[in-house]
């Protein structure tokens, strides 16, 4: 049976944690089959006698554990604990969530379901059909919070992903949590850590699913959630997005030379009177050797091809995979202009590499030249081409 222990970070929620303890361990917990479940409190030792509540429940609830240190941010915390499940604790999987009630109890036992049934990271959603944002809040702070979750999907490139920055979520250790560097996720001390720690979570993890979520008001005090946060928020997302393109922005740009080099020697050869399917042959196969050389030297740089037999052997594979483009561009290039006009030929190289050179030369750039990608269904053949 799978361990899975609930954190949850406190610091000053006397009131609030202690109705959590008993409604979790009370009502929710045995409600749950097929799971052994966990709570642990990670208290910043909180003035306000938080720690002591906690250890008085401990004599009831014998899953129930603590852990003290100093105030160093909600990040720190949800690390430490984290660490303390997975080691002390020896935890299959660990769950995110608020001592507050916005994360309602009773969808604790929607998110362990999904992990039973196969996924590895879950992710508790107000985006998604079944899931809200509170109704008595201003329609100015729905609109921070959807719009500034629209931001981070588009940023991240996340469409399939209704809620990246909600702190409702359950993760599997092994595979996932066991991957992530916790101690150098950015912002540990403000909220946006969390958009870190969901980014990497779903990059390891096989299998992401979002359940619905009906987000809650606080039952005690005010929002710590301010303007400094979504700004540092926006922030690390803005980064993270810049990193994770890295390689496709080097790529558009080596790209954007080999159209250059296309679009000139179209004119050059042109100016030949050669035949138009022979011109966009010939100015394509100098783009895709431009194309190969500056790949090799700088975007693929890390899986940089050496060696005078291995360079060779490889360009002749590039050249061959090239031939999809080669293909593309000769059948389209030419349909292109006998409809709009040579005069127009640059905007159809244009539209044909933009749509439907540049995909399909990224994927097999990734998948059978350079190999960063693996790719189910194609190891055979990557292997074959060493």
């Amino acid at each position: 049976m799978d361990k899975i222990v609930i954190i949850i970070p406190t610091y000053n929620e006397k009131k609030n944690i202690t109705r959590m303890i008993d409604v979790l361990f009370d009502d929710e917990f045995p409600k749950i089959k097929g799971a052994e479940m966990h709570l642990l409190v990670v208290d910043d030792n909180s003035p306000d006698g938080t720690g002591e509540v906690v250890k008085e429940k401990q004599k009831k609830y014998k899953k129930l554990h603590l852990l003290t240190g100093e105030k160093a941010g909600l990040g720190m915390a949800y690390v430490r604990g984290m660490k303390f499940a997975m080691k002390d604790l020896k935890a299959d999987a660990v769950m995110e969530m608020d001592a507050d009630f916005q994360h309602p109890p009773r969808f604790v036992k929607d998110m362990v379901k999904a992990y039973l049934d196969g996924a590895d990271y879950v992710i508790g959603s107000r985006y998604i059909p079944g899931g809200s944002v509170p109704a008595e809040w201003a329609f100015h702070r729905k609109a921070i919070s959807f719009f500034g979750n629209l931001f981070i999907r588009i940023v991240l490139v996340k469409p399939s992903l209704h809620d990246l920055t909600t702190g409702f979520r359950l993760t599997r250790v092994k595979g996932v949590l066991d991957k992530i560097d916790l101690d150098n996720l950015m912002e540990l001390r403000r909220f946006a850590y969390k958009v870190d720690l969901l980014y990497q979570s779903v990059k390891n993890a096989k299998k992401v699913k979002e359940v619905p979520l009906e987000f809650a008001s606080r039952k005690e005090e005010a929002s710590k959630f301010n303007m400094k946060e979504m700004i540092s928020t926006f922030k690390v997302a803005i980064i993270i997005g810049i990193k994770d393109k890295a390689r496709f922005i080097k790529f558009g740009v080596v790209g954007f030379a080999g159209f250059l080099v296309n679009f000139i020697f179209l004119r050059v050869f042109r100016s030949f009177g050669m035949s138009e399917v022979m011109v966009w042959l010939l100015a394509t196969e100098l783009a895709i050797i431009n194309n190969y050389v500056f790949n090799n030297i700088w975007t693929f740089k890390e899986a940089k091809i050496g060696g005078i037999g291995k360079t060779i052997s490889k360009f002749i594979q590039f050249n061959l995979t090239s031939a999809g483009a080669l293909v593309i561009q000769s059948i389209a290039g030419p349909i292109g202009v006998s409809i709009v006009g040579v005069q127009w030929d640059f905007a159809v190289l244009f539209v044909v590499v933009v749509l439907l050179v540049l995909p399909y030369n990224y994927f097999m750039y990734n998948a059978l030249i350079w190999k960063t990608w693996k790719v189910p269904g194609l190891g055979w053949l990557q292997k074959m081409l060493g």
